[in-house]
This record gives structure tokens, sequence and C-alpha cells, in this order.
């Protein structure tokens, strides 16, 4: 019988430790960095509250999460193997009668382990997530609603009212090239176009003032089929948010921020086979495919650490995150085609585990048979084959 609790088990378990929670916090920085420029234009130009900010990072965190952990149970195991092979202490366990199965157990916990913390933060983490920042983007949208207008986008966040600025001038918070078509009437379409405009709040009150200067208003009477232009030197607009927050309410949830109880009971009352109903089934399989990869990533990384015998860290880092990317792409396309029931959900969100664990378990088969992957020739040759179409396209 196989035991768990070993002295090499407990070492290998040890051993993965320290690389994972590097990995943990090295892809999390990646993932701030790309939020980090749109952070500080916050705090500096809009005075966001530094705490809000932190609560922001917070509440976002378990969505970036679910794809660091399998990522990074995946670089340790990888990165641990590595230096077992590269140590010559794979081959000392060899000649002590160790098997490469027996070498499984702490792998396989270690798996498991971050396989029950992703299914957690997908459950309980991603629900609680979502609910919180809607609320505290409320919360800021009423105190700094120009934080939500972007340059050259349509801004739809006030109802009947469509918004568009050409660009923002940080220094006085000034719009510049407004065009805004108002359809809160029933029967009237308004159009102003003006050079210059201005944005004026009352947070209490959830109301915005938008006053603009040296434009043109034009009118439509859809029914009566009539239109009338009138020229203005300053025109105000009152644009109240809370209406629109209290209809985006009135929506219910998103399939992001609902329990797994919730999201279960929205997929059997949903009235069509449409494409909400194959986004909330994707929704609920990516729940468990996800934390699933820590597993099918964790034993495709053990036999590659082993293979690459005389790899360098170096090495195994961008052999991880290639087979990973890969992984990512085969989620990417599945969920592509899962959304317009092209394929059914769950063969979208589920065929990269298949891959990724078949895969490993073949690696794991050859390996133990004492027969080479031939990664390391695999990667040369790929790299010789991209120099060549290199130097080609230079010599054309």
């Amino acid at each position: 019988m196989m035991k768990i609790n070993t002295i090499i088990n407990r070492y290998i378990f040890m051993e993965m430790l320290a690389p994972f929670c590097l990995s943990v916090l090295f892809f999390t920085f990646v993932f701030l960095m790309a939020q980090m420029i749109e952070i500080a234009n916050w705090i500096v130009n809009y005075n966001i509250n530094i705490v809000d900010v932190l609560m922001m990072i917070i509440f976002t965190t378990p969505y970036f999460l679910i794809f660091i952990l399998p990522m990074s149970i995946m670089m340790s195991v990888l990165l641990t193997f590595l230096q077992l092979s590269g140590d010559n202490e794979i081959t000392a366990l060899k000649c002590g009668g160790h098997s490469i199965y027996g070498l499984l157990p702490p792998v396989i916990l270690f798996c498991l382990i971050g396989f029950c913390f992703t299914i957690f933060i997908t459950i309980y983490g991603m629900p609680w997530g979502s609910q919180a920042m809607k609320a505290l983007t409320y919360k800021v949208a009423s105190s700094n609603v120009d934080i939500g207008l972007k340059e050259r986008t349509f801004n739809d966040s006030f109802e009947g009212v469509m918004l568009y600025v050409n660009n923002i001038d940080i220094k006085d918070k000034s719009l510049i090239d407004v065009f805004i078509e108002d359809k809160r009437q029933k029967k009237i379409v308004t159009t102003v176009i003006a050079p210059r405009g201005k944005l004026f709040s009352q947070p209490d009150k959830f109301v915005f003032h938008l006053q603009l200067y040296n434009g043109t208003i034009y009118q439509m009477n859809r029914e009566d089929r009539i239109a009338n232009s009138i020229n203005f030197d300053t025109y105000n607009l009152s644009l109240d948010l809370q209406n629109s927050l209290l209809a985006e309410k009135e929506k219910g949830k998103h399939r992001t921020e609902m329990s797994l109880g919730e999201l279960k009971t929205y997929i059997h009352t949903y009235p069509t086979k449409d494409k909400g109903y194959y986004k909330a089934v994707m929704e609920l399989h990516r729940k468990f495919s996800l934390p699933f990869a820590c597993i099918a990533l964790g034993l495709l990384a053990m036999p590659l650490g082993v293979q690459s015998k005389s790899a360098k860290r170096s090495f195994g880092l961008i052999l991880g995150l290639f087979f990973f990317l890969l992984y990512y792409l085969l989620l990417s396309a599945g969920t592509v085609f899962g959304k317009t029931g092209t394929i059914p959900p769950e063969v979208g969100m589920w065929f990269p585990n298949f891959i990724m664990g078949s895969t490993g378990l073949y690696f794991l088969f050859r390996t133990v048979k004492e027969r080479p992957l031939q990664i390391n020739n695999m990667f040369m040759s790929l790299q010789r084959s991209l120099k060549n179409l290199v130097n080609r396209k230079r010599r054309s």
C-alpha cells in the first residue's frame, strides 16, 4: 500500500510551497499592473479615495485568482520537479527503488488543495466580489460621474440619454465636442451638439447637470414628422443617475453575481435556448472546470519537470507558460463556440481539461516507462524554425 505521509512526500510537498507562493504573487502583480495606469488616473485626476481604490482591487481579485491559482499550481509542480531532476534527486530515488508513481501523492494532494481553494472562490468569492464591486461602483459614481466617461466612446449610463465626448480636459474637467441624444420624451428625439461643456454633480441626490456652450439643439417629432433646430449660448441638461441605477437593480442579478443554487434555478427557468441561456450554462460549468484545471495542469507539469533534466528554470517557466497559454486558447475557443451554441457549453468548458489531463497522463506513462518526451529537442526545432522564418523574411 502506498504511504502518503513519508519523508520524501513531505519533502516534495514543502518544496512546492515556495514556488507556488512566488507564482501567485508574481502573476497577481502582473494582473494588477495592467490596471495600475487606470488606478493612478482615478487617484490623481478624480480624487478617488485610496480606500475605495483598495476595495476595488480586493473585489476584483477573485476574478483573476481563478486563473492565477491553476497557473501557479502548474508552475510550482513544474519548477519543483525541474530542480529535483537537475540535482539528480529523481535518479537517486529511482536507484533506491522509488518509482515515479510513488512521487504522485504529494502532487495530487497539492493539486487537490488548489482545486478546493479555487472552487471556493468560483462558488462564493466571485458572486461576493461582483455584488460588492457593483455597490461600490454606485457609491463612487454618485460623486464622480466623470470617471465613467471615456473619450470617443458612447456612454449610456443615464436612462434615455446617449452621451458622446470626443475629448476630456483633465485640468478643468471640461468636455470637448459633445454629442447628446435624448430620448426621455416619448414622441420627441432631441439631439444636442456643442463644442464644449462641463459636468456638475449633486452626489446626495444622484443628479448631474451638464452645462453646454455655443451649440445647437435639433428636435424631431417622430409622430408628426416635424423637425426644428435652435442655436444656444448656454444650455443646461439634467441627468438623473438614480433612475438608471434603480432600473439596473430591477433587472436582477447578473449571472456572475448568482450563487450556485440561483444559477441552476435561472437555467432551469430560462424560457428559450438563446445566447443568454448558453452563457448561463457556461458560467455554471466554469465554476467547476476552472478549479479542475489545477489537477489537469498539475499532472501535466510533473512528467514535464522529470523529463526536462538538463533544462534551466527559465526553460521551465517558458514551458509552463506555453502549455497554460495552450490551455487558455482552448478555453477561449470553447467559450466563443459555446456562447453561440455551435458546440455544447459543457464541451467548451471541459474540453481544455480533457486535453491537458490526457496529455499529462500520456506523458506520465512514457516517463514511468523511461521513454523520452524529447521536450528539449521539440523546442529547439521550433526555435530553429522561427529563426529560419525570420531570416527568410529579412532576405525577401
